[in-house]
């Protein structure tokens, strides 16, 4: 009896070690994902993202720390680390929020390099030439609740992001990902560029 408790034991406390060491090779691979991604002069890609809940939307995004600008053939965005505007081109309005995670990855898909440092269990497999991370929320509050992430082994850049926001996911992919000089001023909307536009305030 107390070698089969014994065994139980050591079992139990190789997958534990396993868990950890798993987690902790998932931290390193985001962490140099965000080092790459998060260039301080900024960064431009290529995205299209698919969801049963918002449809399909193909788009261009420019991002630099925590700010973004995106562009589809709907709409436009302006996020600059607090504020958010969308500019909605079929209607001439431009709706101004302060988004939510979930809402800031719909237009900014490398939201997940800030994201992922608090509040997430994780874990790693390795898919071919990338490694599948996958988050979970410590908090059933959070409003992503889980993330799936493909990143090359190589250049640390992700190609495929999934997301889980209650029972829906959204599917994105990204491509074209260059590093490049970005001014701050791309990232905030400027009225004097939409004289006609009606500005909505929902804050």
């Amino acid at each position: 009896m107390m070698k089969k408790l014994s065994i139980c034991l050591l079992l139990m406390m190789a997958c534990l070690t396993s868990g950890a060491q798993n987690a902790t090779l998932a931290r390193k691979v985001l962490d140099k994902t965000a080092a790459v991604v998060g260039s301080k002069n900024g960064a431009s890609a290529n995205f299209s993202l698919t969801s049963k809940k918002y449809g399909s939307v193909t788009g261009t995004i420019a991002i630099k720390g925590n700010m973004f600008h995106a562009t589809t053939p709907e709409a436009i965005v302006w996020y600059n680390g607090k504020t958010q505007w969308s500019y909605m081109k079929k209607t001439n309005e431009v709706n101004v929020n302060n988004p939510t995670e979930a809402q800031q990855m719909r237009m900014n898909p490398y939201k997940f390099i800030t994201m992922y440092k608090t509040g997430y269990n994780m874990g790693i497999t390795d898919k071919g030439s990338n490694y599948w991370v996958h988050l979970i929320a410590q908090n059933k509050s959070r409003t992503v609740q889980e993330l799936y992430i493909l990143v090359n082994k190589k250049s640390y850049k992700p190609s495929q992001i999934r997301m889980r926001q209650g029972s829906d996911w959204t599917d994105i992919s990204i491509s074209n990902f260059k590093t490049k000089k970005l001014s701050n001023s791309l990232f905030t909307f400027n009225a004097k560029d939409f004289p006609t536009a009606e500005v909505i305030d929902l804050r």
